[in-house]
């Protein structure tokens, strides 16, 4: 298995002046990590002068309000909103402006396939894959904020990439940390990479607890400020196994050599063992601008706004092993990721369609496991090859209806 991370070397880094003239396209820029996208090309345009990572393209899926004002801002050459309902609003927001609009799927598909140096993919979950796939087609740049589309279609992506010559970057911020250990995704010396995890809100909690918890104390993160989808899946762990199946398929790493443990200060990002006995450590405050900050002046580095890391301050820091048995979701992603195939399209699938009917209020917190776990029992197409887009569109399309009728019977 080749891995999906960029594994270029440079013998020569390329001028700064060169990396900040390349131009941006941002994918989903109303999400948190869009936004915290746009505040660290605001905070390098303050330093290196306005016309610094000039932007090609913003996208949204329906804040068309945030887009607006987010457009005014940076002057993008083209915004796209999602909903195309709300086109009618964006065309009267950006009036007189210059700047183009456009809106729904495909509007948002050519926005990435567009002309630009660089791509910052951040719109959340499945949705993100035909975007993606389209920026990767060109061969330029990729900064993947978005574990979802590489659980669902790795494959699919390696192989666009192997064809186009496209650099893949990791953005989450567990990822980004394994990208800077390794040393451009060179895993083959690497005896074991641990990914931290922080536990979420419910990290002391007992089932019982857990069995009556509410939507916003499972989107309440005791350390990151995220959008709620992401937030939930920290509560459930179930973000931790995509992440290990991320990194699996990002870093050609096999499953024996990943481990997850519990971190509750979110300060150690990732661990990565070498065969010599060496174990080095990424850090950084929890902060999503700091590897954001990464993957846009890769390979250089560039100045950003996010907070810095005060060691004197930390005292000390904890690690234990995740609690298996309260936290199911963990186990059902390494079974996935060991089973491979389609097996990780039906679990992503299936945990978007029970975390939005947690989130409606639909079903409880621990039915969000059994939901996933009922959908991976039945025959959604997950014993198939994730070869081409097709099959897993169609898979993903199969689970989401089975796990919504899954929710349906539990609901009741």
């Amino acid at each position: 298995m080749k891995a999906i991370a960029a594994t270029k070397v440079f013998d020569e880094l390329p001028p700064l002046e060169e990396v900040l003239a390349g131009s941006i396209a941002v994918l989903g820029s109303t999400g948190s990590i869009g936004v915290n996208t746009l505040d660290v090309i605001a905070h390098v345009r303050k330093l290196h002068g306005a016309d610094a990572m000039p932007i090609t393209a913003l996208t949204a899926g329906e804040n068309v309000k945030i887009l607006i004002e987010q457009a005014k801002a940076m002057k993008p050459k083209l915004a796209v909103i999602g909903n195309e309902q709300k086109f009618g609003e964006l065309q009267a927001g950006l009036s007189g402006t210059g700047i183009e609009v456009a809106a729904g799927r495909l509007a948002v598909i050519a926005a990435a396939a567009r002309p630009s140096d660089f791509v910052m993919v951040a719109i959340m979950g499945a949705a993100a894959i035909e975007p993606a796939l389209a920026a990767i087609r060109r061969g330029v740049v990729v900064a993947l904020a978005n574990k979802e589309c590489v659980v669902s279609a790795g494959a699919v992506f390696r192989d666009a990439m192997e064809k186009s010559g496209a650099q893949i970057l990791p953005v989450d911020s567990e990822h980004n940390a394994i990208f800077q250990v390794l040393g451009s995704g060179d895993a083959s010396e690497a005896e074991l990479v641990t990914i931290t995890a922080s536990g979420g809100p419910f990290r002391e909690w007992s089932l019982e607890r857990m069995r009556g918890a509410t939507v916003e104390e499972a989107v309440a993160h005791p350390n990151w400020a995220m959008g709620r989808k992401i937030s939930l899946d920290s509560a459930t762990l179930m973000n931790k196994g995509l992440e290990l199946i991320e990194a699996h398929l990002l870093f050609a790493l096999p499953p024996e050599k990943l481990d997850v443990v519990v971190h509750p200060q979110s300060i150690v990002h990732c661990l990565v063992s070498y065969e010599d006995g060496t174990t080095m450590a990424h850090l950084s405050a929890p902060d999503m601008r700091t590897p954001i900050a990464h993957a846009l002046g890769w390979p250089r580095r560039i100045p950003s706004p996010s907070r810095r890391l005060d060691i004197t301050a930390l005292g000390s820091l904890v690690f234990h092993p995740p609690a298996h048995d309260r936290f199911p979701a963990l186990n059902l992603a390494i079974g996935s990721m060991r089973s491979g195939g389609l097996a990780p399209t039906v679990l992503n699938a299936a945990n978007e369609i029970a975390v939005q009917a947690f989130l409606d209020r639909r079903i409880g917190f621990l039915d969000i496991p059994r939901v996933v776990a009922a959908a991976l029992d039945q025959d959604c197409g997950s014993n198939g090859m994730a070869g081409d887009l097709e099959s897993v569109l169609g898979t993903d399309a199969r689970a989401r209806i089975i796990a919504e009728e899954i929710c349906q019977r539990v609901g009741t």
